[in-house]
């Protein structure tokens, strides 16, 4: 996953200050792109020193930057025009979110706080809207009727991972801000009918 300091979801180049030589690392002058600091298993996140990349919060951040490229392919894959500019927003959300969950545990981060009830409230808004204009579905969903449903239901489900792993962020005191997973929730909730909106679109 590229971390918060490595590419990827956060901008920014690869390491910023203090980055080794290319004598260093076997990196080409000039790159902006990699550093070969994360060569030892290493990450850096929205604050001071590294952690393994397996640790709970690069995988967070990983899971909702995986989300965020998954509703862009909902996005490119011809959903009804109406919702790519909420699917936008959403993936704008996500990289609030995710740098977040960067800063988890490092104490008093201004990334710390910034997802919030009216985040939550948007989406839930939008999920009654979208509840209201089509009849749910009253069993099982088998992903794959249309393309755009299809990577819908992609990013619902990747979604889902994501608040898993903020979850476990959240429980273990990482995490204070209970709002991060109060979104992924809605969100995932929210995805699911739209996925259902679009296979519902194309029956038309």
């Amino acid at each position: 996953m590229p971390g918060p300091a490595e590419g990827g979801g956060l901008p920014g180049p690869a390491e910023g200050a203090g980055t080794p030589g290319p004598e260093e690392t076997g990196a080409q002058p000039g790159s902006r792109w990699y550093t070969g600091r994360g060569d030892d298993g290493t990450t850096g996140l929205l604050g001071p020193g590294r952690v393994p990349k397996y640790d709970p919060r690069p995988e967070a951040c990983g899971a909702v930057d995986e989300a965020q490229a998954a509703i862009g392919l909902a996005r490119a894959a011809g959903c009804a025009p109406e919702v790519r500019p909420l699917l936008l927003h959403v993936q704008r959300d996500l990289s609030t979110l995710m740098a977040e969950l960067a800063a988890a545990g490092t104490g008093d981060s201004p990334f710390s706080g910034q997802v919030t009830a009216d985040h939550v409230a948007q989406l839930e808004e939008w999920l009654a809207d979208v509840e209201a204009a089509i009849d749910p579905p009253r069993g099982f969903v088998l992903p794959g009727d249309t393309l755009p449903g299809a990577a819908l239901h992609l990013a619902r489900t990747v979604v889902r991972r994501a608040e898993r792993e903020s979850v476990r962020l959240l429980h273990s005191g990482l995490l204070p801000n209970p709002h991060v997973v109060r979104y992924l929730n809605r969100l995932s909730s929210l995805l699911f009918l739209l996925a259902c909106a679009e296979d519902a679109r194309s029956a038309l």
